[in-house]
């Protein structure tokens, strides 16, 4: 049985090397394909200690990291992620980002990705101030060369969380994906719900 667990600030120092592995083991396989650095991963986690009121969600197996799950105020993210929303007109102190979910395979299906969703968002209306939250999906096309034949798009599930697809709100990520020699931007967009 999964348990999860809501963890912010200096609390989270001792999983990093952890949740850097997971994050390059799960992000390999389609959609991302990405083909990851730990130095990257280790500093990008950074942020999530060093931002005020970030959480980070974790799927344990006993003593085991399965699982994680990102969050942090809009106002805190990258000029690339905040952009679509200052472009439309939106007031970013106003949404709470929630950034990757990362689950090892072998324990889909058992309720965490609706536990990561449910913790981020109480977290943020613990803080107050958030009307949305949000998180973006690499988009692919359907006839992309690594789809597997039984690829499954998450869209019904992030539906079924009350989230709507927002393609008017979009930007790309650059990251090296799997056979390329360096990175290269992808094409991201946007879901929010109302919080």
């Amino acid at each position: 049985m999964l348990r999860l667990q809501r963890l912010s600030g200096d609390e989270l120092n001792q999983y990093i090397p952890e949740l850097a592995e997971l994050r390059i083991r799960v992000f390999h396989d389609y959609p991302y394909l990405y083909d990851g650095d730990l130095n990257y991963e280790e500093k990008y986690l950074q942020t999530y200690i060093e931002a005020p009121d970030s959480v980070i969600v974790l799927a344990f197996d006993g003593d085991d990291v399965v699982g994680a799950s990102t969050g942090i105020p809009l106002t805190f993210e990258t000029d690339e992620v905040k952009a679509p929303f200052i472009a439309a007109g939106y007031d970013i102190e106003t949404i709470f980002y929630c950034g990757e979910s990362v689950l090892l395979s072998q324990y889909r299906g058992q309720g965490a990705g609706v536990g990561f969703f449910e913790h981020r968002e109480a977290h943020a209306k613990e803080i107050g101030q958030f009307k949305h939250s949000c998180f973006c999906g690499v988009q692919r096309p359907d006839d992309h060369p690594n789809r597997p034949d039984d690829y499954e798009p998450l869209d019904s599930f992030w539906r079924k969380r009350g989230y709507e697809k927002h393609p008017e709100l979009n930007t790309t990520f650059s990251w090296k994906e799997v056979g390329e020699q360096i990175e290269s931007p992808k094409p991201m967009t946007f879901w929010m719900k109302k919080l």
